[in-house]
């Protein structure tokens, strides 16, 4: 990172310097994805309060922070302190507005299980051969199923032996559920 002083500069110690240092090599390393930035720091004094502010530019926004403080170390620190929290919510908010915020309801994810589950049951995978996937289809029901609400135990009752697991609506709470038949031959069900 480029950093360019304006304005009387104080002397500072070694260590306050490695300090500053350490300070903008945290900025740049958020800032510097694309080029090197340039940060202005701007040195003010107004009676016996030392003045900073510092300024850059990040992608279409200029950052700027602003510190006072009776030495020009501590507001100089403050200043970049306040751009590097203004970059983290500069980048938080660009990622969340690129990321797509479309949530799904359960009834939208049951869906096409429903219509899966009545069209053929799941073909056992063994996990010695990798499996090729093919593009998936949605297949409608045909009219094996009645599509009327039931009970847990009307469902244990249509779920033949041959079958893995039951995909139905339950008549009590109106949602999807799934009687899925383990290899110990217990039955979990599994509520949307």
């Amino acid at each position: 990172m480029k950093i360019t002083f304006t304005g009387k500069q104080d002397k500072l110690n070694p260590s306050q310097e490695r300090k500053l240092a350490v300070a903008f090599s945290r900025l740049s390393k958020l800032l510097e994805r694309r080029g090197e930035k340039e940060a202005q720091v701007i040195l003010s004094v107004q009676r016996h309060l030392q003045h900073a502010e510092v300024r850059v530019n990040f992608y279409d926004h200029t950052l700027v922070g602003a510190g006072a403080a009776t030495d020009q170390f501590t507001a100089t620190m403050e200043a970049v302190d306040k751009v590097e929290k203004q970059a983290l919510k500069n980048r938080e908010k660009w990622r969340d507005t690129k990321r797509d915020g479309t949530k799904r309801t359960a009834a939208e994810i049951a869906e096409p299980l429903v219509l899966a589950a009545a069209a053929k049951p799941l073909a056992k995978v063994s996990k010695a051969k990798p499996v090729k996937s093919k593009p998936s289809k949605i297949v409608k029901a045909n009219g094996k199923s009645s599509g009327k609400p039931m009970t847990v135990d009307e469902a244990m009752i249509a779920m033949e032996e041959d079958r893995d697991y039951m995909v139905y609506r339950d008549s009590e709470t109106d949602k999807v559920s799934v009687l899925i038949r383990r290899r110990d031959g217990k039955v979990d069900l599994v509520e949307a």
